[in-house]
């Protein structure tokens, strides 16, 4: 069941994996009738583009590098004093927190490339960060909520007693116990921005500042009718590359927050 589960799992990896090896031919070709054709055209067709390759991951790190700075430097307080509240406020604001977090993104669209407009925020990339911040703050603080329902009240006590105020309460005794739940917060944050598409295509407008999925959606074949699926599958795992970096430095982290609370005493 185990190997099945693997097998499952990492099936769509590997194929992409493959893909982005293969030349067109081969992909389009009958299963058996060629044997597979290793190359690196796909790879070079992506780095050689104009802009390169890691502009455009260079543009999707500082938007999701932006986004969660901005969305925790919120979210901390905003969970810290809805946690900290008792009766209908805290249920009614988190119920709130809760249809927003669900709220679909679509139905924005029309309202925020108008305020894109009104404002001047078009093509710039920490302006992009804005309405990424907007729409994963319901669910950073409800995630951050949650990590602090599991801090005892005692300890929090402990350190009124020994004088520290509201700040300093925060940053040297609760915070610290939250990294966990931090880090797997700013990772998902970080991937929301990450693969958001509909508001960056309206946004950004200028070639080099397109992020990530905008430019993978431009990527064109040798002609009209020809589907590049092998520089798609290139684009992909290029842009994989700095995800995986991040949450195999963070996995600590990350299965630590996921886990916090699941299991008393």
């Amino acid at each position: 069941m185990r190997a099945l589960l693997l097998i499952w799992s990492l099936a769509p990896l590997l194929w992409q994996l493959y893909t982005s090896f293969q030349p067109p031919e081969a992909l389009v070709a009958p299963a058996g009738a060629a044997a597979a054709q290793w190359t690196l055209e796909n790879y070079r067709q992506i780095l050689a583009g104009d802009p390169p390759f890691w502009r455009y991951l260079l543009n999707s790190t500082v938007v999701g590098a932006a986004t969660t700075v901005l969305t925790l430097l919120m979210a901390v307080p905003c969970a810290y004093g809805l946690q900290r509240q008792r009766g209908a406020l805290r249920l009614g604001v988190t119920l709130a927190l809760l249809a927003a977090a669900l709220f679909p993104i679509v139905l924005l669209f029309l309202a925020l490339l108008e305020l894109a407009r009104a404002l001047g925020l078009a093509n710039n990339l920490l302006a992009l960060s804005l309405p990424y911040t907007a729409l994963s703050l319901p669910l950073a603080v409800l995630v951050l909520r949650a990590a602090f329902a599991e801090m005892p009240q005692e300890l929090e006590d402990a350190a009124c007693l020994e004088g520290l105020n509201l700040p300093q309460r925060l940053r040297f005794v609760l915070l610290p116990l939250m990294t966990p739940a931090i880090a797997s917060t700013a990772i998902l944050v970080f991937l929301l921005s990450w693969n958001e598409y509909p508001i960056a295509l309206t946004w950004i407008s200028r070639s080099e500042l397109l992020t990530l999925p905008i430019a993978m959606a431009r990527i064109s074949g040798s002609s009209l009718y020809s589907i590049p699926y092998g520089a798609y599958a290139a684009a992909t795992v290029l842009g994989s590359v700095p995800l995986l970096l991040l949450v195999l430095v963070f996995q600590r982290s990350i299965v630590a927050g996921l886990t916090q609370g699941a299991v008393k005493g």
